[in-house]
């Protein structure tokens, strides 16, 4: 555990960089039909929500992705997650296992944990304004 905790701010930073990477495809899956499509009809261009949440997708996740404006961008795409939740899927049953809502929770939970926990290491604003502690996170007690 010790290990673990040495290394806190390099799990937290490659936690963030796969989530990140993980909704930007996502978001371009919908919007360009890539990376295995939109399975379905791409969203019209600002049609609500498909083509706004599949944007937050693309643009959020690229910018958690890169650690830049991570806690507000992580907080707007947990906010859009929790959204799709409550109003795509918890209306066909309660648990995610059986609404088909695994994927919105996840993501909703895992970028509150990045908006909470900070960036971590390996940031673009850390590469940007070197020495200036723009990858630390606020940890309480330190």
């Amino acid at each position: 555990m010790e290990a673990l905790e040495k290394n806190r701010e390099h799990v937290i930073g490659l936690f963030r960089i796969v989530v990140g990477l993980m909704f930007a495809c996502h978001g371009a899956a919908t919007l360009f039909d890539v990376l295995g499509g939109p399975h379905g009809a791409a969203p019209e261009v600002a049609a609500w929500p498909g083509w706004w949440a599949a944007i937050i997708q693309l643009f959020g996740g690229a910018l958690v992705l890169g650690g830049v404006a991570t806690r507000p961008a992580a907080l707007l795409c947990s906010g859009s997650m929790a959204y799709a939740y409550f109003v795509e899927h918890q209306s066909a049953a309660l648990f995610p296992i059986e609404n088909g809502g695994e994927a919105a929770a996840m993501f909703c939970w895992s970028f509150l944990l990045i908006a909470a926990l900070g960036p971590g290491r390996w940031t673009l604003t850390s590469v940007a304004r070197p020495g200036r502690g723009g990858d630390r996170p606020v940890v309480a007690g330190r």
